[in-house]
């Protein structure tokens, strides 16, 4: 009973091991976790094939949510600025651009683990040349992550991303520690693709129901109606207090008519 003996307790009863007996406890315990990281790997390997197939069988209707969307004036754009994360990156110049936005597709890589694509289709616009702009995301064999995107090619005196940040560097030094400067910053920002919270929020929170963003409720129109109902009930309560106050004024010319004809009578019974 040595202190290098290990005192375990089972179904109520202490049961001294000794060091032998708990190398041989470590070492079965040790099979049993590869057992159990056996199964998990087999699992990841299962659920990998069933994504698979359910990605391959969600693209229709990607597809024909895609064709319905661009019936929809400014849909893109006003899904972005409704997202509270998405919208905290857009400057009023980058609105107006977004405004050309017509179509956002986001592509899976046929094993999914290796990467992803984002792709922005816009209209003829004063900003750039493009019709597309891409950012891929990739996972080498190693694990280590990494992205490339499509270069903007700006037209003259229209690069957002230069503007945003002369606009930064006049209005306050501390602006200049904000990422990104603007939206279009992130085509050209591969320092951390594996942390890429943008692309992220796209692809897994934006991307599955686009039109829940959509339907947001703008929060001025909100508030516009919020005051307009408090003057409403302001002019309620008003016209409450005139009607109050003219059924108490028609109370007392009735209480002085009462008093009134009682003087009469009051004088008929003397003479």
């Amino acid at each position: 009973k040595g202190c290098k003996n290990l005192l375990s307790r089972t179904y109520g009863v202490w049961i001294y091991l000794s060091e032998k007996e708990q190398q041989e406890a470590i070492e079965h315990i040790d099979e049993v976790q590869n057992e159990i990281d056996r199964l998990n790997e087999q699992a990841s390997e299962e659920i990998l094939k069933v994504e698979q197939k359910y990605n391959k069988l969600r693209q229709p209707f990607f597809q024909k949510r895609s064709e319905l969307i661009a019936k929809i004036p400014n849909f893109w754009v006003t899904t972005f600025v409704n997202h509270p994360q998405v919208s905290a990156l857009l400057g009023e110049e980058d609105e107006e651009a977004l405004h050309y936005l017509t179509r956002v597709e986001v592509t899976e890589f046929e094993d999914i683990k290796s990467g992803y694509r984002i792709d922005f289709y816009f209209d003829e616009n004063p900003y750039f040349e493009n019709k597309v702009l891409s950012k891929e995301f990739h996972l080498n064999e190693s694990g280590d992550p990494s992205s490339k995107s499509t270069e903007i090619k700006w037209k003259s005196g229209k690069d957002l991303t230069k503007r945003s940040s002369q606009t930064q560097n006049k209005a306050s030094r501390k602006r200049q520690h904000e990422e990104p400067e603007s939206f279009f910053t992130w085509f050209t920002d591969h320092s951390d693709a594996g942390a890429d919270e943008l692309g992220e929020v796209i692809k897994d929170d934006i991307w599955p129901n686009p039109l829940q963003y959509y339907l947001v409720p703008d929060m001025d129109d909100e508030e516009g109606e919020g005051e307009e109902d408090d003057d409403d009930d302001e002019e309620e309560e008003g016209l409450e207090d005139i009607d109050e106050e003219g059924d108490e004024d028609e109370g007392e010319e009735d209480e002085d008519d009462d008093e009134g004809e009682e003087g009469e009578e009051d004088e008929g019974e003397d003479d």
